[in-house]
């Protein structure tokens, strides 16, 4: 494990990621980019997941099960397609009932 990359490049990575995904979810007002902003956020939390699993003590590891940080990114994963299934029928409903993409005119449920 001496080659190994540092816990700490993976944390940065994740950080910088995640503020990324942040700063688009609030600056952005496209609807699908705000999906694929978060989407980047979630990547991040699958990051730090398996980077912690990694670099857990093998006792931790080894008394958790078989890979708790893999088996919890692919949960996430599959909690993302789920999101973005919902999210991109929310967005096409949207459009087809207002014509537009932008989320500061989705402010009202009445049409």
């Amino acid at each position: 494990m001496s080659n190994d990359i540092p816990l700490t490049w993976f944390l940065y990575f994740a950080a910088a990621s995640f503020s990324i995904g942040l700063i688009g979810v609030l600056l952005r007002r496209n609807a699908i980019a705000v999906l694929m902003a978060i989407e980047i956020m979630l990547n991040a939390a699958n990051v730090n997941l398996v980077a912690f699993w990694r670099y857990g003590t093998p006792a931790t590891v080894a008394s958790a099960g078989p890979i708790p940080g893999v088996m919890m990114a692919i949960f996430v994963i599959t909690v993302a397609a789920a999101e973005v299934a919902v999210g991109i029928g929310m967005i096409l409903l949207c459009y087809r009932r207002w014509r537009v993409a932008d989320v500061d005119q989705y402010d009202t449920l009445s049409g």
